[in-house]
């Protein structure tokens, strides 16, 4: 396979990728609205530390796996940017 066309497959995995990420959003929304009803902090740290491990342990090809993980950390970080923003307030690390 050439280079193009393995950008093309990226690119398609890149699309989909967005799609699953809108997805995930609109359930972060649907988190901030209740975090905001209720008054719970933005960050649940146990909540993270058990996403982070569960994707870990999904990961197949472990040469990837600090990656992803890594990956995922940084998804985290900008949903609760996106909490922040939308609550009005700073990233709440209780």
């Amino acid at each position: 396979m050439d280079l193009e066309q393995i950008r093309q497959e990226i690119d398609a995995v890149d699309s989909e990728l967005v799609v699953l990420l809108e997805k995930r959003m609109q359930l972060v929304t649907q988190v901030t609205d209740y975090k905001k009803a209720t008054g719970k902090a933005i960050l649940d740290g146990s909540r993270e530390v058990a996403v982070l491990k569960k994707a870990a342990t999904c990961v197949q090809n472990k040469d990837f796996e600090q990656t992803i993980v890594a990956t995922f950390a940084d998804i985290m970080k900008n949903s609760r940017d996106y909490q922040s923003s939308k609550l009005g307030e700073q990233d709440n690390e209780q």
